[in-house]
């Protein structure tokens, strides 16, 4: 789908006659599928204690959770430890942050019944892609996508935009797709492919945010959800 294709309109008090008409579902990670805050974020506390860098007043911000590091990580430590931090958390990350990823209560029922009904479904992650294909498959889900779609390591995708944009690619441009996202990024990075995108309510986002940034529906648990894309 390009951006000059119409979107899947979904809204609350019809989702479930509309979401019948997605071949495609495309679902971020951290925040939608898994709950990864404990990994990602102690991760980072161990890298500053490892560079004896202060943490933020306050600790560190759930907003850090769903863009990528290396364009949050400045405005805390500066351009010039920025890179050293990033640097260290992916070593702590790799090692094992990324396994604290457990996955949200219903989400496997989801992706099982999403595999029954023919769905096509796909990851479209900010996190690089090599974690994202790494939990996917600690999750036992690898079979259940059609493709994990991530940043690079070298921030060759530094957008939701940029990463909705080569999952549409490599799925080979479905005639109709939604998103399904917990930040507003998500929201703005299907937008601009001409998808819609359902809120899961259950992540990272502040309140307000997935409405205000004009998700077409937002569900509180993924059994909402399921109902909507299922029923």
């Amino acid at each position: 789908m390009t951006a000059d294709q119409p979107g899947l309109t979904i809204r609350a008090d019809t989702a479930r006659a509309d979401t019948a008409l997605a071949d495609t579902v495309l679902l971020d990670l951290d925040g939608t599928l898994v709950n990864s805050a404990p990994g990602i974020l102690g991760s980072l506390r161990q890298a500053f204690a490892e560079l004896d860098l202060p943490l933020p007043d306050g600790g560190l911000p759930r907003t850090l959770l769903g863009p990528p590091l290396y364009v949050s990580l400045p405005a805390l430590v500066g351009d010039e430890r920025a890179p050293e931090l990033l640097a260290t958390y992916r070593r702590i990350y790799g090692e094992r942050g990324l396994l604290q990823s457990a996955a949200f209560d219903g989400i496997d029922a989801l992706l099982g019944g999403l595999a029954a009904a023919g769905v096509m479904t796909a990851v479209a992650t900010s996190k690089a892609e090599v974690y994202a294909v790494r939990i996917v498959a600690d999750r036992g889900w690898t079979h259940l996508f059609a493709t994990v779609c991530g940043d690079t390591l070298d921030g060759r995708r530094p957008t939701k935009a940029d990463v909705v944009g080569e999952a549409l690619y490599r799925l080979g441009q479905p005639t109709t797709a939604i998103m399904v996202g917990d930040r507003s990024h998500d929201v703005v990075g299907a937008r601009e492919h001409g998808l819609d995108c359902l809120g899961a309510g259950w992540g990272y986002a502040a309140p307000g945010e997935l409405e205000e940034a004009g998700a077409a529906a937002v569900y509180a648990e993924v059994g909402e959800l399921r109902k909507a894309l299922l029923a």
